[in-house]
């Protein structure tokens, strides 16, 4: 007689065959550090970059969000030992942790073919790169006229200088039609810095922040009042902005110093330049090159401000630069 209803009996798997705890500890580690959109496309770049490394300047495109926030999320790959770090010249290049390379890989790679086939999970670096246009007979004229006004530099580094500025300004412009002059001012600064002379010069400060739209142009613009020329400032951003913050260019019209502030990609020739660099906020983005002095302030952010705020923000920075110029050129 057979009872009906009953629960038929599972088919039982030895628990065994699961992974110890031990073993699942540090997989669920790497896997909750994986397990952001950011952090996975920042893999998959890596491990399609050439030599199986990119730096951090590469890896900070992917996203806007800011540059700290990409330094935080980089933080979290090497602490869960999925990536490693080694600093070499300027920038931080990232890298598999040995052995996890193929692993990371296969996951990507995995994941992506299971996916539906209206789901695309890769990035294709050069969408939305907005071609320049072509004014290269007029940056041939400018080099050659800034050549033929400084004799020491020879004619094909200066029209490297001029059409390297002019690409790099190009990639934050919105507009087109200032595009020309803001280069051959970029340009000019930059041959300075390659020829400066560090024994008949004053001292140069150099300040850093992300976007150079607002820290960092304060920080430049009160050195430039307050030192009376006994002190050189630039200032330069990691991933600069198309333009200086309205609240912050107020500013600086009020003290009434020479130029129209404009947002400046940071290069090696102005971190060789100066005598101190001074970061604001960049994370490891920023470069390190041996030899220059360093410092951190960590000031507010003008544009998570209000204008009250930008104005205490001005009274930190210029309370610091007080004390730098103090140190670097007292004055007599």
């Amino acid at each position: 007689m057979t009872t009906t209803g009953s629960a038929a009996a599972c088919d039982r798997v030895d628990s065994a065959s699961a992974i110890d705890e031990a073993t699942a500890v540090p997989m669920a580690a790497v896997a909750k550090a994986m397990g952001d959109p950011l952090r996975l496309r920042m893999l998959s770049m890596i491990a399609a970059a050439p030599g199986d490394e990119a730096c951090v300047c590469d890896l900070a495109e992917l996203s806007a969000v800011s540059q700290p926030t990409v330094s935080h999320h980089l933080k979290v790959l090497r602490e869960a030992g999925v990536l490693t770090a080694e600093r070499r010249g300027t920038w931080v290049y990232y890298r598999f942790a040995p052995a996890m390379q193929r692993a990371v890989s296969a996951l990507i790679d995995g994941l992506g073919r299971a996916l539906p086939s209206d789901a695309q999970p890769y990035w294709h670096p050069g969408q939305g790169d907005r071609d320049l246009v072509d004014v290269d007979g007029r940056l041939s004229r400018m080099a050659r006229r800034l050549a033929d006004a400084t004799p020491d530099l020879s004619g094909d580094a200066v029209l490297r200088i001029v059409r390297e500025s002019y690409a790099a300004l190009a990639r934050a412009s919105r507009v087109s039609s200032h595009l020309l002059v803001l280069t051959e001012r970029f340009a000019q600064q930059r041959i300075a810095d390659v020829l400066r002379d560090r024994i008949a010069s004053a001292p140069h400060v150099l300040f850093v922040c992300v976007q150079n739209a607002g820290r960092s142009q304060l920080a430049a613009a009160l050195v430039e009042q307050r030192s009376g020329g006994r002190v050189v400032a630039r200032s330069a951003g990691s991933m600069p902005a198309a333009d200086v913050h309205p609240e912050v260019r107020a500013l600086i019209d009020e003290l009434g110093v020479d130029g129209d502030p404009f947002p400046k990609p940071l290069t090696d020739d102005a971190v060789r330049a100066a005598d101190v660099v001074v970061t604001m906020g960049c994370g490891d983005v920023c470069p390190i090159i041996p030899g220059v002095r360093y410092e951190d302030w960590a000031v507010g952010d003008p544009a998570l401000a209000s204008p009250e705020g930008v104005r205490a923000i001005r009274d930190d920075i210029a309370r610091r630069v007080e004390h730098l110029l103090a140190e670097l050129a007292p004055a007599t």
